[in-house]
């Protein structure tokens, strides 16, 4: 199966195409999107649309594993993180693509085995996992590549399989 892992952003958007096959994971791509601060808000939104509709088209990806967003402090700022969020999700979905999403929690938990782990040791655990020299950056790379990590570990899961069993996709 082929996973696209992404940290939603306005300013930077991670991205990570790994394949898994239950086992192993293939490193295919992992980048950013970038938009330039003082660019007029839409016209960023338009650029993550456009840049992410190239991704599907080139990756081809089966599911797509984005940060579920939870607000804590700047409510401004998270607002206009789904907004982008908004526009990635529906790129993925014009693509025909599984969308998963997981809380950061979740993901530390899949990647390290500690919900609580810190920044540093997932970055860590992502590098060795793939068998990488260093890890992706910028950190939103990394964290990318981390969902995708997610994603691929939970895919076999009981809880997986019952919402592929919902959604008609397997009996």
């Amino acid at each position: 199966m082929r996973i696209l892992g992404i940290d939603p952003g306005y300013a930077i958007v991670g991205y990570g195409v790994l394949d898994y096959d239950g086992h192993n994971f293939t490193v295919v791509n992992y980048g950013a999107i970038t938009t330039e601060a003082g660019t007029p808000f839409e016209q960023r939104l338009s650029e993550i649309y456009n840049d992410m509709n190239s991704l599907f088209e080139m990756f081809r990806p089966d599911h797509m594993s984005i940060e579920r967003l939870y607000f804590t402090n700047n409510k401004t700022t998270g607002i206009d993180v789904a907004q982008a969020r908004g526009v990635i999700v529906l790129s993925a979905a014009q693509h025909g693509v599984d969308i998963h999403e997981y809380t950061p929690l979740q993901v530390k938990q899949a990647v390290v085995g500690y919900g609580r782990a810190e920044k540093h040791q997932v970055q860590e655990m992502v590098k060795n996992i793939l068998r990488l020299k260093e890890c992706p950056k910028p950190d939103d790379t990394a964290d990318a590549v981390a969902l995708a990590i997610c994603h691929g570990h939970s895919s076999g899961s009981a809880l997986m399989r019952f919402k592929a069993m919902e959604k008609g996709q397997i009996r």
